[in-house]
């Protein structure tokens, strides 16, 4: 998809989300059944993802990880925003990887230490590039994808969360 290709899809929807901003919000939402010993599947649009415990808390390594998958969706989610911001701006990318890290200590999770915590300490994420941009360029589209990338964002500025647990 090229820059007027987005921007052709994009403008309705932005006139549109001007005139009426409640059209512009979506609630999303993800499902998962609890399953057999200590694992849960979540249902993606395409298939079923079964998570379990890491190795690091006594898991086989045959689950998914949760701390992957939000890793994983921070990267899907950086890489659509890059290439939609790529695209909006005309700077040709012909290829690249996207990569996100994630530290750990997990001690936190399996209460060892009430010190340490529970969740990730730092996440790094980072682009190699195939392409002619310049340098002033790629700041400009790390500047972007960091401002309009969804996960990225709901991680640096949390969302207020809220727990409820009953009986089915």
């Amino acid at each position: 998809m090229d820059g007027s290709d987005l921007q052709s899809v994009q403008t309705p929807l932005k006139e549109r989300y001007r005139d009426d901003p409640e059209a512009a919000q979506v609630t999303l939402s993800a499902v998962g059944d609890l399953d057999e010993g200590v694992s849960c599947s979540v249902q993606t649009a395409r298939a079923v993802a079964t998570a379990g415990l890491h190795p690091a808390t006594g898991g086989d390594g045959s689950l998914l990880c949760s701390g992957d998958m939000l890793l994983e969706a921070l990267v899907a989610c950086a890489g659509v925003t890059l290439r939609a911001v790529a695209s909006s701006l005309g700077v040709e990318i012909t290829g690249g990887q996207v990569r996100a890290e994630g530290d750990l200590d997990f001690r936190g999770t399996l209460a060892v230490d009430g010190d340490a915590p529970v969740g990730f300490s730092a996440i790094r994420l980072s682009f190699a590039l195939e392409t002619d941009a310049d340098a002033e360029q790629l700041a400009t589209l790390g500047k972007l994808t960091e401002r309009y990338c969804v996960v990225y964002q709901s991680l640096a500025a949390p969302p207020a969360l809220a727990l409820h647990v009953a009986t089915a």
